[in-house]
């Protein structure tokens, strides 16, 4: 497709928010060695998105690239390339990826549900299966655990996912979610508003084995009298005070401990985990909103926003 332009939406960084989105158009990119080129079809925006290309706009000064910044990681589509130098995200009309970290998507899973899965999916699926210890077959002795932030895209995930381990699970959210987590399957959901949803105390009376913790602004000090013995905090949003506690524990040797989880893909092995479980309907890809690629900037003004319910996907 070598000449052929594409449309797509590039964050140029030099003013902050949705007005630093623009569309143009650009070259359809071209895959290099164990690279595919996808026609895009759906692509999910994270809060991982907006904050990560803010910084790449910042730095680009001191970058030697002439390639668009085209936000949006998380795609699905059709591959209609191989292996024939520059990448480009998601909200565009074609894009690149590795091929080990692609997998194929069944008839039986739509596009904008596939989408939604890997940056989300597959951080709920780690923090509960390589941190938490949670076998997703259910397998051994029941844990629980407590999902922050329930109804965002992470949390939804980690809802459904730790049902499926078999876990008692408790959930704080927002008090127009809590009918919707409680029907993904949580045991016990808290207004996070409330008394007892801010001090993150289970109705149940059980310490926690595990807390996937989604939300910001919640101390070590909450956390650790509503831990069990050796209960973990996986924060997915680790600030200082985070990272200074982790070091504490570890110092310490203290049982309870605080883990920053960073989620860096390596293979395809757990996305077609949950592409699987997508298929099988044992695992929905809840959406908040749906956009078109020329209105893409409502959905970059939502994701910043951060108070969608599941996942904002943008259509082709």
């Amino acid at each position: 497709m070598a000449g052929k332009l594409m449309h797509a939406c590039v964050y140029d960084g030099s003013v902050s928010g949705v007005v630093g989105l623009k569309h143009v158009q650009v070259p359809v990119p071209t895959p290099s060695k164990d690279e595919v080129l996808i026609k895009l079809e759906a692509t999910s925006l994270n809060p991982f998105d907006w904050k990560a290309y803010k910084l790449k706009a910042l730095l680009r000064p001191l970058v030697a690239s002439n390639s668009p910044l085209i936000p949006g990681t998380d795609v699905a589509g059709e591959v209609v390339g191989l292996d024939p130098e520059s990448k480009r995200g998601g909200l565009s009309e074609y894009g690149v990826a590795n091929e080990k970290l692609t997998v194929s998507r069944p008839p039986e899973v739509s596009a904008a549900e596939g989408s939604g899965l890997p940056i989300a999916g597959l951080t709920a699926h780690m923090a509960l299966t390589q941190y938490a210890g949670l076998n997703l077959d259910g397998t051994g002795p029941q844990k629980n655990i407590l999902v922050t932030a329930a109804s965002g895209g992470v949390g939804l995930y980690a809802v459904q996912l730790a049902k499926l381990g078999g876990a008692h699970v408790t959930a704080t959210c927002g008090a127009r979610n809590i009918d919707l987590v409680k029907s993904l399957g949580a045991d016990d959901v808290l207004d996070y508003k409330t008394p007892d949803g801010a001090a993150l105390k289970s109705p149940s009376g059980r310490k926690y084995d595990a807390v996937v913790h989604c939300a910001t602004g919640v101390s070590w000090s909450v956390f650790e009298p509503n831990l069990s013995d050796k209960g973990v905090v996986i924060d997915l949003t680790p600030g200082a005070a985070a990272m200074w506690t982790c070091v504490v524990n570890k110092v310490t040797c203290s049982g309870k401990r605080l883990a920053p989880l960073m989620l860096i893909p390596k293979d395809d092995r757990s996305l077609l985990c949950l592409v699987e479980l997508v298929k099988e309907r044992k695992l929905k890809t809840i959406i908040d909103s749906r956009h078109r690629l020329g209105r893409a900037e409502e959905a970059w003004s939502k994701c910043i926003d951060g108070h969608a319910t599941g996942k904002i996907i943008v259509e082709l």
